[in-house]
């Protein structure tokens, strides 16, 4: 099943590219350049949504198949008492529910204390890291469940994206909100408060429903 799911993924990752070169390309201009332009929603056509939404649902399931892999090496009594395919479902929409809910938190927050066009470019940047997250797991899950990558280069491997994927963020953000001295100290909290912490509470998140499922299985 996890064979037919990369599949399926490399497949859509094709077509996007495919098509969707030219606007994936000007989103990584637009993210290094950091130009003032409007949201990818009004600048963009249908069919460039579309492929933007299925890269997102194959980020959340290569993250999903890491979790699956990293909690069959820590705890393979899940495996010998829960079929594979609802674990797998479980991490995968944990991921999907995550990055939703940080969207509509990165709204709120951009509504209450920032302009409206600053949070669409934020917006924008979230997604083109969250895009390219997946791209750069692919060949690591490819590693990992054809080459069976040991428990501690696992860790080692998904930390090193991860973190690399955070200092993107913190570049991104310090471009967009950091104007004095005096607000760094701010940003830094916030930063940790919104990307460090909920990480870790996804974390405890899954930890809670492998124990959950555990008893009622």
């Amino acid at each position: 099943m996890i064979s037919l799911t990369l599949l399926a993924c490399f497949f859509l990752s094709s077509i996007a590219l495919a098509r969707g070169k030219k606007f994936l390309t000007q989103q990584v201009k637009d993210f290094v350049l950091h130009r003032e332009r409007t949201s990818i929603f009004d600048s963009s056509t249908a069919a460039d949504v579309r492929y933007l939404i299925v890269l997102t649902v194959q980020t959340c399931v290569l993250s999903g198949i890491v979790f699956f892999n990293y909690f069959h090496d820590k705890q393979p009594m899940l495996m010998e008492r829960i079929s594979p395919l609802l674990l797998l479902g479980v991490y995968v929409g944990s991921c999907l529910v995550y990055f939703f809910l940080k969207w509509i938190i990165y709204m709120f927050l951009g509504w209450v204390f920032f302009d409206k066009n600053r949070t669409n470019i934020w917006l924008e940047s979230y997604s083109t890291l969250i895009y390219y997250a997946g791209f750069a797991l692919f060949p690591f899950v490819l590693f990992l469940v054809y080459f069976d990558l040991t428990l501690t280069n696992l860790i080692r491997f998904g930390l090193t994206i991860l973190i690399f994927t955070k200092i993107l963020m913190f570049y991104k953000w310090i471009k967009l909100f950091f104007h004095q001295l005096n607000t760094l100290f701010l940003l830094i909290l916030y930063f940790c408060a919104l990307e460090i912490v909920p990480c870790l509470l996804l974390y405890q998140v899954l930890i809670q429903i492998n124990n959950i499922l555990l008893i009622k299985f």
